[in-house]
């Protein structure tokens, strides 16, 4: 594994402590390096979407947002093993996505607006599919807390981290499910054989 990773160890040693500028260069050169590699990814995911046949939001959900979401994962089992609740672990996925897509659709949008006034054009986004992968994205995260919620319950003994062995793999396999239905679904929205909205 070292040598598979060993680029990845070279180029983020160039990341400053944080006992510089009170932490603000570790900030600065880490944001900019993750948006680099945010924007080599993207790149790579269009052309794979391009060679294999897949539109580019097929490929967006299922293989970008994999991804970007497996990191996330194992910080999160990190963050549950170290502490005593699930807490940290579910803020750790809410708070990176949150930061992913208001910043990372707020602020390109923002800055598009804000060259295309400097042009005295309008600036139009088409949602296209937007509406139904974030409806659908809200019922299972509903859905996902409500199982949480279930799984707190003291005849599960562990709670939701952990329990017995068979509640742990039926959590599993639902939440497994659920991802591979918002794929399922997704992708048939984007070909039009599941009407949006």
């Amino acid at each position: 594994m070292h040598f598979l990773t060993v680029f990845w160890k070279v180029l983020f040693a160039f990341v400053p402590p944080t006992e510089y500028w009170n932490g603000w260069a570790c900030f600065m050169v880490s944001i900019s390096l993750i948006g680099v590699l945010t924007a080599v990814t993207g790149d790579l995911a269009s052309h794979f979407g391009c060679t294999v046949g897949l539109k580019d939001s097929v490929t967006a959900v299922v293989f970008v947002a994999l991804g970007t979401s497996v990191p996330d994962t194992f910080a999160s089992k990190v963050a549950a093993i170290q502490d005593q609740y699930a807490d940290a672990s579910i803020g750790n996925v809410t708070g990176s996505n949150a930061v992913n897509v208001f910043l990372g659709i707020g602020v390109a949008w923002t800055i598009a607006a804000v060259y295309w006034r400097s042009k005295g054009l309008a600036f139009h986004v088409n949602p296209g599919s937007l509406a139904f992968s974030v409806t659908l994205f809200t019922i299972m995260a509903l859905l996902s807390v409500l199982v949480l919620l279930y799984r707190r319950r003291p005849s599960v003994a562990g709670g939701e981290l952990g329990g017995p062995r068979t509640a742990k793999l039926v959590t599993t396999m639902f939440f497994v499910s659920m991802w591979l239905v918002y794929i399922l679904l997704a992708s048939l929205e984007a070909y039009c054989h599941v009407p949006g909205f």
